[in-house]
């Protein structure tokens, strides 16, 4: 196999126990959004527009529909010869197998697959946020600072900052110090979890951590704090744009609604960077002779037959006739059914709002309301 400039290893096993229902049968990663998206097509197109031919993705939640949706990666132009998308779920060997016990123990249980390719750098990343990033820019950035590991920042609010891992740099963008949701920041460049390492390093990195009975395999908690210590080169590469980790309700939700209107905080149709999908070829959407629209995301399959007023309705989802949906999320499948209304929620995959049914509160001080996967909402419920 030819050697390989960089290739990419895309964290995408994590449950994503704060999306509640949402994840109770799927990955976080492959959970709809966007109308007819998944949150990893946002990762994967970032690889796919930045060069990056070479992805291995390492699952262990309920990896089945995953797994089904990125196939031979084909929809992401991720299936050259000799490059592509690779699947690495846990797996067993004669010494035994396990769970991956943190974030490095992914990546260096999966150090046959890096090491088959010969990279001279490794893209680490999550499948789990949607923005747009060039990571040839980063890289450049890397190679140009001969850093063993740079890691991706973006500038938060300073009252924010102890929210998240914090990095402290130099007027070069050399770290010089990682401190974990601290109490009195003394920068605002908060970690995205998003690195590239020198392959090298990152190799001899793992198996010595690997080896390490204290540490918790896990790249903030331990490997980055060991590089530091060991005077290595850590430089942070700034990023200035939208990012959202859509890991929670509220913020799937909000970001979601960040989609729609005229001039949106995220544009999904700037063909600069395409986002791109394994979405199955369905029929063009209906709008009914009674249908309304206004400000909404409508995907293929869809009848609305009732009105949908700022609102994703994604792929093969029905509104019936008098059925009302505003400021909501409906994932592939859900039906809301005759002369029901729902605002401010989120519908599940073949969720269904029966007949008359009232979901949800357009009173912003309320939670929004989550109905599970193939979960039906009858009358009184």
């Amino acid at each position: 196999m030819s050697k390989k400039e960089c290739i990419a290893m895309l964290l995408a096993g994590g449950q994503g126990s704060r999306l509640g229902a949402l994840t109770s049968k799927i990955a976080k990663p492959a959970v709809s959004f966007g109308g007819k998206y998944r949150i990893i097509d946002f990762t994967l197109s970032n690889c796919a527009n930045s060069g990056i031919d070479t992805v291995g993705v390492l699952t262990q939640y309920r990896p089945y529909q995953l797994h089904a949706y990125l196939g031979s990666g084909a929809a992401w132009d991720l299936d050259e010869l000799g490059a592509g998308i690779s699947i690495l779920p846990p797996y067993a060997t004669q010494e035994g197998g396990a769970w991956y016990a943190g974030t490095a123990d992914a990546v260096t249980q999966n150090l046959d697959y890096i090491k088959s390719h010969d990279p001279e750098y490794v893209m680490i990343l999550s499948g789990d946020a949607l923005y747009r990033m060039d990571y040839r820019a980063m890289l450049d950035a890397h190679i140009a600072n001969q850093a063993d590991l740079t890691i991706a920042v973006m500038p938060v609010p300073w009252e924010e900052a102890s929210r998240f891992g914090i990095l402290t740099a130099d007027e070069d963008g050399r770290i010089t110090k990682f401190t974990e949701k601290p109490e009195k920041p003394d920068s605002n460049l908060a970690s995205m979890g998003i690195y590239i390492f020198t392959a090298d390093y990152l190799i001899k990195t793992l198996e010595d951590d690997a080896a390490d009975p204290r540490s918790s395999h896990d790249f903030g908690g331990d490997i980055i704090p060991g590089a530091l210590a060991a005077g290595k080169r850590l430089f942070v590469h700034e990023f200035h744009g939208f990012w959202r980790d859509v890991g929670t309700i509220a913020s799937y939700h909000e970001t979601s609604m960040d989609l729609l209107g005229q001039n949106p905080a995220f544009d999904l149709f700037d063909n600069t960077t395409p986002v791109m999908s394994n979405d199955t070829t369905r029929p063009p959407h209906y709008i009914g002779p009674d249908g309304r629209v206004d400000d909404c995301l409508i995907s293929n399959g869809c009848k609305v037959l009732g009105t949908a007023r700022h609102s994703i309705i994604s792929t093969d989802a029905v509104i019936e006739e008098r059925a009302v949906v505003e400021d909501s999320v409906l994932l592939p499948g859900a039906v809301v059914k005759c002369g029901a209304h729902v605002s401010r929620a989120i519908l599940g995959e073949n969720a269904v709002v029966e007949e008359g049914v009232k979901l949800g509160s357009v009173d912003t001080t309320k939670d929004t309301a989550v109905v599970g996967n193939d979960v039906v909402i009858g009358k009184g419920e």
